[in-house]
């Protein structure tokens, strides 16, 4: 039993010497704490770290966004006519 609660506690130590080994010294404001790796760069772009996100790749979450809010106003619409909730919007007729 003694070897058991020995085995927690030092598992338990484990686990929050991670939580404790930051002082928050170079804090540059309250809760902002982040600093870059060494060799790592303060600013992100025009560096060799930044993506370059392409604007079409960007767009294509909105563009899906759009697409579905369009669906579920069809969906909805289809409802308050027939009472009748159609998932498909393919079956749902133009009238």
């Amino acid at each position: 039993m003694k070897t058991v609660l020995i085995v927690a506690a030092v598992a338990a130590l484990g686990w929050a010497a991670p939580a404790a080994a930051y002082d928050g010294t170079k804090c540059k404001a309250p809760g902002n704490c982040w600093e870059p790796k060494p060799g790592f760069p303060e600013k992100i772009a025009g560096s060799k770290y930044d993506p370059k996100h392409d604007p079409k790749e960007l767009s294509k979450q909105a563009d899906s966004i759009k697409q579905m809010e369009e669906r579920n106003k069809k969906r909805v619409e289809a409802f308050k006519k027939t009472g009748k909730w159609e998932y498909d919007v393919s079956k749902i007729s133009a009238n």
